[in-house]
Parts: structure tokens; C-alpha cells; sequence
């Protein structure tokens, strides 16, 4: 075919519906003349109606099966890591964050400064100073949290000065213990020796 390429856009406009009436008479007077032309026309009406066919087209039965059956196998992932550990570990998890919240507990315990002293008998507490008086004698023990202690006289216990010092003179005299805490572990390790204590004395 030799002609235009002004009959095959006449040829495209008319295919498109788009042509304008004096535009296809002109294409009509053309194939008529024109044999190629013709030929190529209505191989084009041909294929432009088999485009517009409906597909009819339905897969086999059993495609969805099949695709299925050919996909690689997933396995399922294991959950790693601390969740499956605490689900798998509820006491272990009870017990860690029993310790952790007791020790947090503690530990802003020790950082308090408020000063405070056993409520016994015979001693004098002048702001963060207490006293034992030459003479007299404390039954029980004492324990002295951020302040210093002085024994001029006698403890029947134990003594204990937490974030403090103790002074002894030479007439004072304890029968128990003398303990100085200034470190978070010494008093980690003594309010859990106090509260085994505690928990021993009432179960008895």
C-alpha cells in the first residue's frame, strides 16, 4: 500500500468512531479506487472486532489446588527472645521483677536523708547527733540513719549507723554488735539480714 498517510488516519478516525461525515466520504471514494487500500481497511475492521470480543476463558478446576501444592512450604517462625522466655518462665518473671522493683525500692530508700533513730529510752538527739549518756544503759538495739552516734554509756544490743559514724568512748560499751553502713550494698545486704529477722520472729 502507497498511499497517504492521510487515508490511514481517516482509516484510524473512522475504526475510533471519531470521523467527521465529509471525512468519510472521502475515505469511502478512496477505497473504492484503491484495492491495497481496501484490503488493509478491512483487515484492520477484522482485527479491531476480534479485539472487542468478550475472552471467555476459565481456568481448570483444580488450578488453585495446584499452585498451592507448588508453593514452597513456610515454616512457621519461633517467637525468640525475652517474650517467649517470660511466657514460658511466668515464676522466673514474677520472682526478677519482684528483686528488681524491691531493689529500686531500696535503693531510693538509701538516697533519702531524712534523719531517724530508734525510739528507745535514755538517749539524746540533738538535730543529727545521738547520744548515749555516761551512765546510763539502752536495752535493745539502736539504729542511726544519717546522723552520728555517740556511746558514753551502755547498749545490751546491737548498734547500727547507717550513712553516719559512731564514736565510742572509752567508758561506753556495747554488748552486741557495731555495724556502719555507707554503701548500697551494706545496706541492701542489711535490710534483707532485718527482714529475714522480721519474718523468722513471726513465724515463731
Amino acid at each position: 500500500m502507497k498511499c497517504s498517510e492521510e487515508v490511514v488516519l481517516l482509516m484510524h478516525e473512522y475504526l475510533d468512531e471519531e470521523i467527521a461525515p465529509e471525512n468519510e466520504k472521502k475515505l469511502h471514494e478512496h477505497l473504492n479506487a484503491c484495492p491495497d487500500c481496501n484490503i488493509y481497511f478491512e483487515e484492520m475492521k477484522k482485527t479491531e472486532a476480534f479485539l472487542k470480543q468478550p475472552v471467555s476463558m476459565k481456568a481448570p478446576l483444580d488450578f488453585t489446588t495446584n499452585v498451592m501444592a507448588k508453593l514452597p512450604q513456610v515454616q512457621p517462625k519461633k517467637s525468640k527472645g525475652i517474650k517467649n522466655w517470660i511466657k514460658y518462665h511466668p515464676f522466673f518473671t514474677a520472682a526478677s521483677l519482684f528483686i528488681v522493683l524491691m531493689a529500686g525500692s531500696l535503693v531510693s530508700n538509701w538516697q533519702n536523708d531524712q534523719f531517724s533513730v530508734t525510739n528507745q529510752a535514755n538517749l539524746i538527739v540533738k538535730q543529727h547527733k545521738v547520744i548515749v549518756p555516761k551512765g546510763e544503759v539502752v536495752k535493745g538495739d539502736i539504729v542511726v540513719k544519717n546522723g552520728d552516734l555517740t556511746i558514753e554509756g551502755e547498749v545490751q544490743g546491737d548498734v547500727t549507723v547507717i550513712n553516719g559514724d559512731h564514736y565510742l568512748a572509752s567508758a561506753g560499751h556495747v554488748t552486741g554488735e557495731i555495724e556502719e553502713i555507707d554503701k548500697v550494698f551494706e545496706w541492701l545486704w542489711y535490710k534483707i539480714k532485718d527482714s529475714s529477722t522480721k519474718v523468722a520472729s513471726f513465724l515463731k
